[in-house]
Formats: structure tokens, sequence, C-alpha cells
């Protein structure tokens, strides 16, 4: 459980990142409190479409991981920011990634920071 959450808190940490970061990438609401639980929400939805989706489209996109020697993981992981975006928005969550290009951007700087904060933060691995 204790893993669970702190993967939360690091894809929490990693989407206010790009947010802050890139303008096409939109969090809006009316308070910093309703900016917060929209962002907790956001980075439980992004965890469930890397934890259902992604190793499906892994394996779909095998043959070109290899031919580009694992440049297309930015692509892969655009898509499910896309998706998690798209989500949102079916959700009525104020939370929009607007364009491919912007995705490919924010998904590399959330895997940096998640990367980052998952060094930082305690886990159930001792």
């Amino acid at each position: 459980m204790k893993n669970f959450v702190v993967k939360t808190i690091a894809n929490a940490g990693a989407l206010a990142v790009a947010v802050w970061m890139l303008d096409r990438i939109t969090l809006t609401g009316s308070g910093t409190g309703k900016k917060a639980a929209t962002l907790i929400v956001v980075a439980l939805l992004f965890g469930l479409v890397n934890f259902v989706v992604k190793p499906i489209l892994k394996v779909l996109t095998f043959p070109l991981f290899i031919l580009t020697l694992g440049l297309i993981t930015l692509v892969v992981n655009a898509v499910m920011l896309l998706l998690t975006s798209w989500l949102a928005g079916r959700l009525d969550l104020s939370f929009h990634v607007e364009g491919f290009w912007t995705a490919v951007l924010g998904g590399l700087i959330i895997s940096i920071v998640s990367w980052a904060l998952h060094m930082v933060l305690p886990d159930d691995k001792d």
C-alpha cells in the first residue's frame, strides 16, 4: 500500500512539473486545494492507464522498440499522456494536453521527474 501511495505522489509531482513547464498542458481550477485534488485524481488515472494500457502497447510496438533502439518509448509515453488527458476530459476533470508534440515533451518531463522523485521518496523495498 505504501508503494502505491509513493507512486501516486511521484506521478502527481511529475504531472505538476509538466503543467508548470509547458503552456499547452493545462490544469485549471478555482483554488490551490481544488487543483491539488484534481492533480491527485489525474495521477491516479495516469497510473491506471500506465498499468492497464501501457503493457499492451509495449507488446504491440516491440518490433519498433528494437528498430528504434527504444526511442519509440517516447511515443508510447506521449500516447499514455494523451489518453489520460482524454479520460480526464470524459470524467470532467480540468486537465488537458494540447497536441502530440506537447505530449511527447510532457511524457519526457514526467518520466525524468517521476524517476527522480522515486529515488527520493521511500518505498516498501528495504
